[in-house]
């Protein structure tokens, strides 16, 4: 049974895994509307709402659909001051709990939440308010979709988190060294 739901988290940290090496080239089209942009309206007066945003857009899809793959690798903000005084074990403990308590929860709620928001300006044909805006709904599915991930991520880390504590899995984050204890 162990070794079945350990295969389900490597098939989902490979998928987050996935959206985290290729949507950071979002960063790179990001840089490169806003250096559009701004050179078309500096040198030949001539820019547009749609532009900015694109590249919010871009921004956006970053933020979203890297966050699971952050969560993966342990590269999220923590507050190590404290836990650092505490055995790895425990550790452990303290995410596991937190996952189920706090992540796993806010994440299915946002991700339903979200679903109605998405759908509606899908529905509606939603656009921006701004002059020349895009439509809404490919912003708002990215929202589903971070959260959607980050979802299947959380049952990822309390996989692992379990299989950890039970000896069945060697901490991934120690073999990364990303582990300083």
């Amino acid at each position: 049974m162990i070794s079945f739901v350990l295969r389900i988290a490597r098939v989902i940290d490979a998928l987050t895994g996935f959206f985290g090496r290729h949507v950071s080239w979002f960063v790179l089209a990001a840089v490169l509307v806003s250096t559009g942009n701004a050179i078309s309206r500096k040198a030949f007066n001539v820019s547009s709402n749609a532009w900015l945003e694109l590249q919010w857009y871009f921004f956006g899809a970053v933020f979203m659909l890297t966050a699971a793959d952050a969560l993966r690798r342990n590269a999220h903000v923590r507050i190590d001051v404290l836990t650092n005084l505490l055995t790895k074990k425990t550790r452990d403990v303290i995410d596991l709990i937190c996952h189920i308590t706090f992540l796993l929860p806010f994440c299915v709620l946002m991700s339903w939440l979200s679903w109605s928001y998405f759908l509606r300006a899908a529905l509606s044909g939603e656009t921006s308010s701004n002059f020349g805006g895009l439509v809404i709904w490919p912003a708002r599915f990215l929202i589903l979709l971070g959260f959607v991930l980050l979802v299947f991520q959380a049952v990822s880390e309390i996989i692992k988190r379990i299989a950890v504590l039970r000896g069945a899995l060697v901490d991934p984050q120690r073999d990364a060294g990303l582990d300083l204890s």
